[in-house]
């Protein structure tokens, strides 16, 4: 399947696209709301721009894929695979990202307000200036993480993984710590 069809078929009313392949397709600025996209193929994919509002992403492989300011608020990405993925500036407020593997994705200025990335791998992530204010990241993977600046108000961190991350200019307020302790 290329772009022509998927947006051909999206347009005639069709949503359900699961398991599809779409390796390296480009579907920029796309309107694809509450499409469903599980198990599907999305390697290389250029999605930057595209609105994915309440999308289902469950295992979709989309790794080294391009999500540039992305429209994917209420998105289900749960185990999907994001690793080196593009998704700076995307708007992922509260997303299901729980069990995702986003490990050297790049996620600055990213809004994860209330996302729930529990159990996610977000080991050496660029997540500079990202809101992550009222995010679940229970026993999340934080290991070389760059949260220079990051707005981290209200996020859960117990059980995370930190060792090596870098936290400065982070705002940390009602934050609870890895330890369960809540910084003030």
């Amino acid at each position: 399947m290329d772009a022509q069809e998927i947006m051909k078929r999206y347009a005639e009313g069709q949503r359900d696209f699961s398991h599809v392949s779409l390796v390296q397709v480009c579907l920029t600025k796309a309107n694809l709301i509450g499409v469903k996209l599980i198990g599907a193929d999305l390697v290389g994919a250029n999605l930057s721009g595209a609105e994915l509002t309440e999308a289902h992403l469950k295992q979709a492989k989309l790794n080294q894929a391009n999500l540039a300011d992305a429209e994917m608020t209420q998105a289900c990405l749960t185990h999907a695979d994001l690793s080196g993925a593009d998704l700076s500036g995307a708007d992922l407020t509260q997303a299901n990202l729980s069990g995702a593997d986003l490990s050297g994705a790049k996620l600055g200025g990213t809004d994860l307000s209330g996302a729930n990335l529990a159990k996610a791998d977000l080991s050496d992530v660029d997540l500079r200036c990202a809101d992550l204010s009222g995010a679940n990241l229970r026993e999340t993977d934080l290991t070389d993480a760059n949260l220079d600046g990051a707005y981290l108000g209200g996020a859960d961190l117990t059980g995370a993984e930190i060792q090596g991350a870098t936290i400065n200019r982070a705002e940390l307020s009602k934050t609870t710590m890895p330890d369960g302790t809540v910084h003030r």
